[in-house]
């Protein structure tokens, strides 16, 4: 029998993470009020009147607008003044939320989630990398974090793997905390870090949905762009139509997934949950992608990223 140390579906080596900068999947999509190119490639692109970098349409002219950017082509055209627009390219620094708690531990058919966590968040900073705007990120251990401020720097993103698989060895041995304490001295210093125009990828299976989760969420969102990547194994959302024992290392429980109420209730109180809180975030533009522990991440993010709109 395998040895769960050594099983790489379950813990996570830092060249299983490092693999990912060779993946030239691109992944484009439009979140929130921004207007963007591609959301993992960390860049979208702001209007603002008077010089830029690109030119972008004309418009009426209007008292107040820089004479220099005058289209003098149009306005003989029309005989009306018209003036340029422009298109600047600003920075869009990233910050990459992982989650490694106890809860990530779990996989019932291929990986645990918080191996497809960890390959989520490779492939989010590689994008990123690639379009050379600032990352950092976090690290949730449970009890404890890693916090990476954003920075340019190459060995950022090394840093930041290890962090991943550091906290991924001691998934199983963490001690018990207070999620809403936890929570509270993560958001105090994320709002320290976190400002205005920064791309937010949270990666994690969402196991408590949190009032005070749901209210920092929807001020981050004010002025950033947030996505949620929720990481969900197959045995979360339909339950084996057969006995279970389930076990956390401490306890074990017998689940009779024969029993039609109860494989019915389990099932309606996942999928329950889950609206809820997608409906929630959505209210303040911020998106949610289920990702699952079974088929290929990168098929998954370019099926989603693909077919994905804006509202």
């Amino acid at each position: 029998m395998e040895d769960k140390k050594t099983n790489n579906n379950i813990f996570v080596k830092l060249e299983d993470l490092l693999r990912f900068e060779a993946l030239n999947s691109v992944l484009n999509f439009k979140v929130g009020k921004q207007k963007s190119n591609s959301v993992l490639a960390g860049r979208f692109a702001s209007r603002q009147r008077g010089r830029g970098l690109d030119f972008e349409e004309s418009r009426p002219y209007v008292i107040g607008d820089d004479i220099r950017n005058i289209d003098w082509k149009v306005t003989a055209k029309t005989g009306d003044t018209h003036t340029k627009v422009f298109t600047e390219e600003k920075e869009k620094p990233a910050f990459i939320f992982v989650d490694q708690s106890p809860t990530m531990g779990f996989g019932s058919t291929h990986k645990t989630k918080a191996k497809v966590a960890a390959e989520l968040a490779a492939i989010a900073a590689y994008k990123i990398k690639k379009a050379g705007d600032r990352i950092g990120g976090l690290v949730f251990k449970g009890k404890e974090y890693d916090l990476i401020t954003p920075k340019r720097d190459p060995r950022t993103i090394l840093n930041f793997f290890q962090k991943i698989v550091d906290a991924n060895a001691k998934i199983y041995n963490q001690e018990t905390y207070d999620f809403g304490k936890t929570l509270q001295d993560i958001t105090s210093k994320l709002q320290q870090i976190i400002t205005h125009d920064y791309l937010v990828i949270i990666i994690s299976d969402f196991h408590r949905y949190h009032k005070d989760m749901i209210q920092y969420l929807s001020g981050l969102s004010e002025h950033n762009d947030v996505i949620l990547l929720k990481i969900v194994d197959p045995l979360e959302e339909t339950l084996l139509k057969e006995k279970l024992t389930l076990s956390n290392q401490k306890y074990q429980i017998q689940v009779n997934g024969k029993d039609k109420n109860l494989h019915q209730k389990l099932e309606e109180d996942f999928s329950n949950n889950y609206k809820k809180f997608k409906s929630q975030v959505e209210k303040y533009n911020i998106p949610v992608f289920k990702i699952n522990t079974v088929e290929s991440v990168e098929e998954q993010l370019l099926a989603l990223f693909s077919t994905y709109k804006a509202k």
